[in-house]
């Protein structure tokens, strides 16, 4: 069944994420010189779409394993 607030979330997360970890990792590659936007750009428009994929995939699985880890913690809410 299609989640909505899930698929909301995963798109601005996604968005966040992506765009912070394609500009980080184009600089720390090219730095500053000519074109950087270009290519950060081209890198970003695939790594969103899957980060989004990954978000929805692996978000089920990570509220899972923080329940457990916090549980071992004795951290409670």
């Amino acid at each position: 069944m299609f989640n909505l607030p899930s698929f909301i979330f995963a798109a601005i997360m996604g968005l966040w994420m992506s765009l912070t970890i394609t500009l980080a990792t184009t600089l720390a590659r090219i730095g500053f010189t000519a074109g950087w936007a270009a290519q950060w750009i081209e890198v970003w428009s695939v790594a969103y779409p899957v980060a989004i994929f990954c978000i929805m995939l692996y978000r089920p699985s990570a509220m899972k394993a923080t329940a457990y880890l916090t549980g071992k913690l004795g951290h409670r809410h």
